[in-house]
């Protein structure tokens, strides 16, 4: 079981909402959000390498979403309607387990993937993120991670960020452990996932994406998916943190829809 945060006890009539961070952050990046969704019951997990896990790791996708399994087993009482809710690399574990059938226990309402990326459906596009995600992994596990947090939101995906937003994170995220990061890095790291689209698409479980528009990428995969998706205006990658109000209105809007 994992580390975990109940933020309010929500109205019984209502599903309780379940978040998942992504890399290098934890459930405390949720706090705001869980702020403005009131009466909502609303658990934050921190994922393996993470927050309250940092010395916690996981062997695989698999491995890492029974884990959340677990934990919700833990928490909610049988029956619950849930609401499944992950950013970038938690959604990534989200997908994995929708489609592998290991929330099939619960009484999951809907998911909703911000900013996930749904898998590379060639080997070259696999290798290629290998090699990137293993220089990664290498700087994280031997440099001083202020170092390796400076360049790491230099790049492209994050490219929506100003300057002040940038030196936030990097001083928010230094209080990670450089090798634990590494190792949930490569443990799930984009090349080891599967294309996962096709089978989101086959589920009965209603999947919604959500994006910011000044992510060109992830819109455009979003779009490409032919999922219901929300494109968030004057937001990059990370909706939650940069549009708290406006992603909090559409999880309202989508839950109670």
């Amino acid at each position: 079981m994992l580390g975990s945060r109940v933020y309010r006890k929500g109205a019984k009539k209502l599903p309780a909402l379940v978040f998942l961070h992504g890399l290098l952050g934890s459930s405390e990046d949720w706090r705001v959000c869980m702020k403005k969704l009131k009466p909502f019951h609303c658990v934050g997990i921190d994922l393996p390498g993470h927050g309250q896990n940092r010395f916690i790791s996981c062997d695989n996708f698999t491995h890492c979403a029974h884990l959340i399994a677990d934990t919700l087993s833990y928490h909610l009482i049988e029956n619950t309607p849930i609401v499944l809710i992950g950013y970038s690399l938690g959604g990534r574990i989200l997908m994995h387990g929708l489609v592998s059938g290991i929330y099939d226990a619960f009484n999951l309402q809907m998911a909703v993937i911000e900013g996930g990326n749904f898998g590379f459906k060639t080997e070259s596009e696999k290798k290629q993120r290998w090699a990137q995600d293993q220089r990664w992994a290498n700087r994280f596990e031997k440099e001083k991670i202020e170092q390796v947090l400076l360049d790491w939101y230099k790049q492209p995906v994050f490219s929506s960020l100003n300057h002040e937003q940038r030196q936030n994170l990097i001083l928010k995220r230094s209080d990670n452990l450089g090798p634990s990061v590494a190792r949930m890095l490569t443990t799930t790291s984009l090349a080891k996932q599967e294309f996962l689209l096709d089978k989101l698409k086959q589920l009965e479980t209603r999947v919604h994406y959500v994006c910011g528009a000044k992510d060109t990428k992830f819109s455009r995969i979003a779009q490409e998916s032919q999922l219901s998706f929300s494109e968030i205006h004057n937001a990059g990658h990370n909706v939650h943190q940069e549009q708290p109000e406006i992603f909090s209105r559409v999880i309202r809007s989508i839950v109670l829809g």
